[in-house]
């Protein structure tokens, strides 16, 4: 089985983001969440609030947006952002695992035919975490969990957060837009 994460990896940006700036533009209101945002996201730089605590005050735009009309009018206007490495090198028993809210990528993994896919469980209307966020060494956690102690031939990230997968993989890869290249460890992560 291969192993991909989402942002920047199969996708052309951070798809939280997009989602973001897609929704602020339907939605204005959701500018005033701004100073509460940027001030729970000093705090997460200055270590005082946890990537999972600043994620659900982040999240806090959702109590503005129509998930059920927004999410399928997102994904049709940016599911053109699946990097086309992917679609060509795609297989049924590929795994997504994302920091990225499970909600935002169930459809577009749907439709693309990604059966398996692990992301942070956050509420759609609330923005409130179920767990924490699905990052680092909690991406393996959760691959084990679900898959326990199986093989992964060929992992594909593009940042060395992810370097607790890569490190259970036969091969890893480091992705950069387009290109694909053999990932390169670091003394201290072997």
């Amino acid at each position: 089985m291969n192993v991909y994460d989402f942002d920047k990896t199969i996708y052309y940006n951070d798809s939280t983001s997009d989602f973001y700036m897609f929704c602020l533009k339907r939605h204005p209101k959701i500018a005033a969440h701004f100073p509460k945002t940027m001030g729970a996201f000093i705090l997460y730089l200055l270590r005082i609030k946890t990537k999972t605590q600043f994620k659900e005050i982040m999240y806090e735009f959702l109590h503005e947006v129509d998930i059920e009309k927004d999410l399928p009018d997102f994904w049709e206007t940016h599911k053109n952002k699946i990097k086309p490495f992917y679609l060509e090198h795609k297989k049924s028993d590929d795994v997504i695992i994302s920091a990225s809210p499970e909600f935002l990528l169930a459809p577009i993994c749907k439709e693309v035919g990604i059966n398996h896919m692990m992301a942070s469980k956050v509420d759609p209307k609330t923005g409130k975490y179920t767990g924490i966020n699905c990052h680092g060494k909690e991406k393996v956690r959760r691959f084990e969990e679900k898959f326990g102690s199986a093989h992964i031939d060929e992992f594909y990230s593009d940042a060395y957060c992810d370097t607790p997968l890569a490190l259970m993989a036969e091969r890893s890869f480091m992705v950069k837009g387009d290109r694909v290249s053999d990932w390169k460890f670091r003394r201290r992560d072997k």
